[in-house]
């Protein structure tokens, strides 16, 4: 449920370093599983600037609205515009096509400051 090579978020996105050195985002399968049906997904545009811990977007289910989270600071290179007409993916497949941000990060060093897979795993299972 929470795979080994990612770095998870104390709000509950996950973050992959991809091999051109920049990183890709979601929500994880524990907060897409929270939401229940994902209707509708906004995400900001390419070339935004983001902040580490600001509210950068928002997912929106059948119970709830919520917000998405930059894990790390830096400019957005790509969003996944097939959620656009199909949002449902980020419950499928949260880590695979549901993801939803592709940001080239002010600072690597800062996802040493992100949740180890073992760390999430306790904080979720406190919830």
């Amino acid at each position: 449920m929470y795979p080994d090579e990612l770095r998870y978020t104390a709000e509950h996105e996950w973050v992959r370093v991809t091999d051109g050195g920049t990183v890709v985002f979601g929500i994880t399968h524990y907060a897409q599983e929270a939401l229940g049906d994902i209707v509708f997904v906004s995400l900001p545009s390419a070339g935004a600037a983001l902040v580490a811990g600001s509210a950068c977007g928002e997912v929106e289910s059948t119970k709830s609205v919520s917000d998405i989270y930059a894990p790390v600071s830096g400019s957005v290179v790509a969003v996944n515009g097939a959620l656009d007409g199909s949002p449902e993916m980020v419950n499928s497949d949260p880590y695979g096509s549901g993801w939803m941000v592709e940001l080239q990060p002010a600072d690597m060093d800062a996802l040493a400051g992100l949740l180890t897979p073992a760390e999430y795993r306790a904080l979720v299972e406190k919830a």
